[in-house]
């Protein structure tokens, strides 16, 4: 049997002059066990949701149970990874004119094309840009902007998914290039040129999560995201290690850099608060209750006063409300007590 293309506007022009009484009484309400019935029988009926591999639409897409008929072409598929929308109007005249057995419901009768697709995320596509971007002198701390918006691209379903640089040209100095992209192969193949920038990126430890003045931050709070080094300021911290066991200043927000002004270590000595003065010497550890006269973290040599003897001296804050002495004359002092 001779293949027949008609397209919408084909179909259009030819059908044309129908009655639209014609169509109106096939619009009328149905019972709706009207296409089981359709069905059991042997009756086309329409797929209302179509899925094709290649650029054409048949007969057999639209309905079943057509027969020899089911191979005659009708229309072309949209693009891959788009859809196109056939409403009642359409799908009847494309019935009446191969004589299919087929009327629609009601006016709001409509199927929807779907082209089969093999989609190329961006991720993909920026891969190669960069590899080709390396041979031209960019470093792997790079990233790209495109110029016009660009989400994924989409490949016939029957199409070897790959894609490569052809040619690419670089701007050092600006970080612009220009590039002709060449995805699948053979009667599939598309080429894109695509431009944008190029510009160093930066891992910076960002929180996951809003943390308040007084929380402790731990590796857990933080996560990893890359940043244009050209937006990332001096005073911004890149080393984890700077970031854990600090508290904030304030409360800070998830997903931003953080300042190192915005935090210090958790202040575990308070001033004028009391703590536990320790010295260890052979076979015996020595104590004694003081005052300490500033703040203090961990590490911190801060002024106690000794509670007994009053005597100030300086020690080192080990702990929460816990100090250390060493030196000479503060065993003394210590052993006075």
């Amino acid at each position: 049997m001779r293949k027949q293309m008609i397209t919408m506007t084909t179909l259009t022009a030819v059908f044309l002059g129908i009655a639209g009484s014609a169509l109106a009484a096939s619009t009328a309400p149905r019972p709706p066990a009207m296409e089981l019935a359709n069905f059991e029988t042997g009756q086309p009926m329409l797929n209302e949701h179509i899925v094709v591999r290649d650029n054409i639409v048949r007969i057999g897409d639209l309905f079943t149970n057509t027969g020899d008929k089911a191979e005659i072409s009708v229309a072309y598929a949209p693009e891959p990874g788009k859809q196109s929308l056939l409403d009642a109007r359409w799908l009847y005249r494309v019935a009446q004119a191969y004589k299919i057995n087929w009327k629609p419901l009601s006016a709001l009768t409509q199927a929807v094309i779907e082209r089969d697709s093999i989609s190329i995320s961006l991720d993909d596509i920026k891969a190669q840009i960069l590899y080709a971007l390396a041979e031209q002198g960019a470093t792997e701390e790079m990233d790209v902007e495109f110029s016009s918006p660009l989400q994924q691209l989409f490949l016939p379903a029957n199409t070897e998914p790959k894609i490569s640089v052809e040619s690419i040209s670089f701007q050092a100095r600006s970080g612009r290039f220009s590039a002709l992209v060449a995805a699948g192969s053979g009667l599939s193949l598309q080429r894109l040129r695509l431009a944008g920038r190029a510009f160093r990126t930066i891992d910076v430890p960002v929180l996951k999560g809003r943390v308040l003045r007084g929380d402790i931050i731990s590796e857990a709070d933080l996560k990893w995201v890359k940043m244009k080094s050209e937006r990332v300021q001096q005073d911004v911290i890149v080393d984890i290690n700077d970031i854990i066991g600090k508290t904030p200043k304030r409360g800070l927000r998830a997903g931003a850099p953080i300042r190192s002004n915005e935090i210090n270590r958790p202040v575990l000595v308070a001033k004028n608060s009391l703590v536990m003065i320790i010295h260890q010497v052979p076979n015996m550890t020595l104590t004694a209750q003081g005052k300490a006269l500033q703040n203090g973290s961990i590490g911190d040599l801060v002024q106690v006063k000794n509670g007994r003897s009053k005597h100030v001296v300086e020690a080192e804050v080990i702990g929460p409300g816990r100090v250390a002495v060493k030196t000479l004359s503060q065993q003394f002092t210590m052993s006075l007590n």
